[in-house]
C-alpha cells in the first residue's frame, strides 16, 4: 500500500490502487479540504447506490415484485458519514451549559417580565408563537419585539403575508421615532431624520411582502438572497403570520388545518433550527376565544398540532378599552424552557405610537410578593355596603313586626339602612294590571 501522513501528522496507510495509479499526498491539506472531501463523498455514494436501486427496482417491477422496491430506495437515501455522535453527558458537563445559554440563544426581549418568565429570553432555533384573535395585535406585537432586537444590535428580517411593506414600515417608524402616523404625515422630514440617526447604531432590518400561500422554501430563497447580497448573517426572523403559509413537505388541502399548520410550524422550526436563528411568528385565536379573559389551547384555531410543535406559546389579551388605557396582557400558554405556564405579564401601550414597553419588574412583579392582580380583576366593578357600627356580633332571627312596606310608607333616617318611598295606590293599580293581563 502507500505510507503517507494525514493532517494531523499521524503516519497511514492506503488501501491498494487497484488500477495503478499511484495517489500523491496533497500539500498544505488542512481540516476544511478534509470536511470538503468528506461531504463530497457522501454525495458521490449516495447518488451511485441510488441509480443502481432505481436500475434494480426497474426489473423487480416488471416481475411484479413491489415490496422490495421500497427498501432498496430507503436503504441507498440513508447512506451516510454520521460524524455528530451527539453529547456524552458525562464527559464536560459545563461545556455542555455554556453552548446552551451562549450559542444557542437566551436574547433578551427588550420586556424584563418576559425575560424573567423565559429565564433570559427567548432562544435561537427554537419556535415562538404569539396567539390573538382578530385585531388583538399579533402584528404589533412582532414589530415591538424585532424594533427591540435590531436597537440591539441584531440583523433580522420582518417576513409579512398580510400587510404591505410601507404600512409595516410606517407602523415601525411610529414606533421608532416617538410620533403618531398622524404626526409622521405632517412632518415626514423629521420623521425620517430620526429613523436614520438610529440605524447608525442600530442592526440591518428588512422588511418583505411575500403573496399568502407562500411556503418555506420561498423564504429560504430570500434568506439566501438577502445574506448574500447584504453580507449579514440574520439574527431573527419574524413571520406574520404563521396560518398564511403553506407546506413543502405534504400536499395538503387549507381546509385541513391540523394537518396543514403541524407541518408548517415543523419546517419554520426546523429552519430556524438549521440557520441558528430567532423565530417568532403569529397565530390565529377561535371564535370560542372572543369572550375569553383566561386562553388554553383549545381557543387555538387549528388545532393543538402547532402548539405541540413550538417552543413558547403565548396569548395576548386586549380589548379596545384596555388599550385606551395603555395596557396589554400577555398569557404564557406553554413554555419547553421555563414554568411560566399559566403566568400572566402586563405591558404599557401608547396608542398613538404603538409602542409597548415593560413598565418593569420592579413595579409589575408576578412572581415575587404572591401573584399580581390581573387587569380584569382592577377593572371589575368593586361596591362597598355599610354596615350598621353598634355591633359586629350576629343576631338572632326575629319575625318581622309592623307594617308591611306595601301599605305604608317607610321612612328611615338611621345609618346604614335603605330608605324606600313607595306609593301603594300606584302599586296596587299595577298589580291589578297584572292579574287582568
Amino acid at each position: 500500500g502507500i505510507r503517507d501522513r494525514d493532517v494531523t501528522g499521524v503516519q497511514t496507510c492506503a488501501l491498494p490502487i487497484s488500477t495503478g495509479v499511484k495517489i500523491n499526498a496533497v500539500p498544505e491539506l488542512n481540516e476544511g479540504h478534509v470536511e470538503w472531501f468528506m461531504q463530497e463523498f457522501e454525495g458521490f455514494t449516495k447518488k451511485q447506490e441510488l441509480e443502481r436501486a432505481i436500475l434494480k427496482a426497474a426489473d423487480l417491477l416488471e416481475k411484479g415484485e413491489f415490496e422490495p422496491v421500497e427498501k432498496l430506495i430507503k436503504d441507498a437515501v440513508q447512506i451516510s458519514l454520521t460524524k455528530d455522535l451527539g453529547t456524552d453527558f458525562w464527559v464536560d458537563p459545563e461545556g455542555m451549559f455554556n453552548k446552551y445559554f451562549d450559542n444557542g440563544g437566551q436574547v433578551s426581549t427588550g420586556w424584563p417580565q418576559l425575560d424573567k418568565l423565559l429565564y433570559g429570553g427567548f432562544s435561537r432555533g427554537e419556535l415562538n408563537i404569539f396567539a390573538g384573535g382578530s385585531g388583538s395585535g399579533k402584528s404589533l406585537v412582532m414589530m415591538n419585539i424585532a424594533l427591540n432586537w435590531v436597537q440591539q444590535g441584531l440583523h433580522g428580517v420582518y417576513i409579512t403575508l398580510e400587510l404591505s411593506e410601507e404600512l409595516t414600515g410606517l407602523r415601525t417608524a411610529a414606533m421608532l421615532t416617538n410620533m403618531s402616523t398622524k404626526d409622521i404625515r405632517r412632518d415626514k422630514e423629521t420623521a425620517a431624520l430620526k429613523i436614520k440617526l438610529v440605524g447608525k447604531k442600530a442592526g440591518s432590518y428588512r422588511v418583505k411582502a411575500l403573496p399568502a400561500q407562500s411556503n418555506i422554501n420561498d423564504i429560504r430563497a430570500f434568506l439566501k438572497e438577502y445574506q448574500i447580497k447584504t453580507g449579514h448573517r440574520v439574527d431573527f426572523m419574524m413571520v406574520d403570520y404563521l396560518d398564511l403559509l403553506m407546506p413543502v413537505s405534504a400536499k395538503v388541502s387549507p381546509n385541513d388545518l391540523f394537518v396543514k399548520d403541524k407541518y408548517v410550524s415543523e419546517e419554520l422550526r426546523n429552519l430556524a433550527k438549521e440557520l441558528g436563528i430567532l423565530m417568532v411568528t403569529a397565530s390565529q385565536l377561535n371564535r370560542s376565544a372572543v369572550e375569553e379573559i383566561e386562553f388554553d389551547h383549545s381557543h387555538i384555531s387549528g388545532g393543538i398540532s402547532k402548539i405541540n410543535t413550538a417552543d413558547n406559546v403565548f396569548g395576548i389579551f386586549t380589548s379596545r378599552a384596555m388599550k385606551e388605557r395603555g395596557k396589554y396582557q400577555i398569557q404564557c400558554m406553554k413554555s419547553r424552557s421555563s414554568t411560566g405556564v399559566g403566568q400572566k405579564i402586563d405591558l404599557e401601550y401608547n396608542i398613538e405610537t404603538m409602542r409597548i414597553t415593560d413598565p418593569g419588574i420592579e413595579e409589575s412583579d408576578t412572581f415575587r410578593g404572591g401573584p399580581k392582580p390581573s387587569i380584569m380583576d382592577s377593572i371589575k366593578a368593586k361596591a362597598n355596603v355599610a354596615a350598621p357600627a353598634e355591633s359586629s356580633k350576629p343576631s338572632e332571627y326575629q319575625r318581622p313586626t309592623g307594617t308591611p312596606a306595601w301599605e305604608k310608607p317607610v321612612v328611615s333616617s338611621d345609618e346604614g339602612k335603605v330608605s324606600a318611598d313607595v306609593q301603594s295606590a300606584k302599586l296596587k293599580q299595577l298589580l291589578g294590571k297584572i292579574k287582568t293581563a
